[in-house]
């Protein structure tokens, strides 16, 4: 494999696969598949999960409720999805742990670096919940963090487009796709495949991203071995 460990971030309404809302077994059963390839072969593995299957954030927000309170729900969203990813792995008899950016009782260890790095070295797959722990940091920004935290040699974003484009290619057919770009040309062009935050935190500390399509089978596999897949933002 072309890298030793790496930091995924999977949004969660790729666990909601055809559906409006929620899990969709078949979805969860097809990312754990791949995943448990990729650690059967010696790759570190370590997760950071979103929770808009479930809650996201200010734009679920009822009326009335103030962002950091709506953030708090999208943190623990991303818990319930934690649990699930969890579940799934240990039906196919891979050891995994979960670390929550804020102490939650029966359900994972508080995060720390060192403790997930101790889990990698363990042979477990680490699933990092609540984000950063913190309103107004997305889990693109939490993906960031942890990768350089557990010294991930590249962060794979997985979303539901190819890569990096000009501009948003469901609504723009014609949208022009990078297969590399920097990260001063990312902030500058401001795209937003990932928020600024993260591209400024990732351009800091020189971490690799790897932008690609999750939703479609055999493609985390492509991210770790091909060199000329998805976008790469470096």
């Amino acid at each position: 494999m072309k890298y030793k460990r790496i930091l995924i971030k999977i949004s969660g309404e790729v666990l909601q696969g055809t559906q409006s809302f929620g899990i969709e077994n078949e979805a969860v059963t097809r990312i754990v598949k791949e995943l448990v390839e990729i650690h059967t072969q010696g790759v570190d593995i370590g997760l950071v999960i979103g929770g808009g299957n479930f809650f996201r954030g200010a734009t679920s927000a009822v009326d009335g409720m103030k962002r950091f309170q709506a953030d708090e729900i999208g943190m623990l969203a991303t818990v319930q999805n934690a649990i699930v990813l969890h579940a799934k792995l240990d039906e196919y008899h891979v050891h995994s742990e979960i670390f929550t950016a804020k102490p939650v009782n029966n359900i994972g260890g508080c995060f720390t670096a060192e403790g997930a790095q101790s889990a990698l070295r363990a042979g477990k797959i680490c699933v990092f919940a609540g984000g950063t722990g913190n309103p107004y940091f997305t889990t693109d920004t939490a993906a960031v963090l942890r990768a350089l935290e557990i010294e991930a040699d590249i962060l794979l974003k997985g979303t539901k487009v190819d890569g990096v484009y000009d501009r948003d290619p469901v609504k723009f057919p014609d949208a022009t796709i990078f297969r590399s770009i920097t990260y001063k040309d990312y902030i500058q062009l401001n795209l937003k495949v990932l928020d600024l935050t993260a591209i400024s935190l990732a351009k800091n500390h020189n971490l690799k991203i790897r932008v690609f399509n999750i939703r479609e089978k055999g493609n985390i596999l492509k991210a770790v071995s091909e060199d000329n897949f998805g976008s790469i933002i470096e």
